[in-house]
């Protein structure tokens, strides 16, 4: 759906893929699912938030489970994951994807003055 809409888009079929991908082109942002397979979202972020380039880097976390243990809510807020709900439609991933390069945008412009 966001290539429709012009963004440029990589995926991955698995979190450890999508970690290689991230070290390597370094993303403007990340949307990720909270349940994957093997590693989920919060382990994936963890990791990514483990690379010091990787730190500020926009990632929302995407789940459709709407009962979340506290303690997942709170450590997503502090490793700085945006939490969305499912079902997201188009217009609400596109509004997602929007906030989430406005933010990069911001702290690249913050870091150049």
């Amino acid at each position: 759906m966001l290539r429709l809409e012009g963004y440029r888009v990589e995926t991955a079929s698995t979190a450890e893929i999508g970690l290689s991908h991230a070290e390597r082109s370094h993303p403007d942002a990340i949307i990720l699912d909270l349940r994957m397979p093997l590693v989920d979202g919060l382990g994936f972020l963890r990791r990514l938030r483990a690379f010091a380039d990787q730190r500020k880097t926009p990632v929302a976390i995407v789940t459709g489970d709407y009962f979340l243990d506290d303690s997942v809510s709170n450590e997503l807020r502090e490793l700085g994951a945006e939490l969305r709900f499912k079902p997201m439609w188009l217009e609400d991933l596109v509004g997602l994807a929007r906030t989430l390069l406005k933010v990069n945008t911001d702290r690249r412009r913050d870091s150049i003055h």
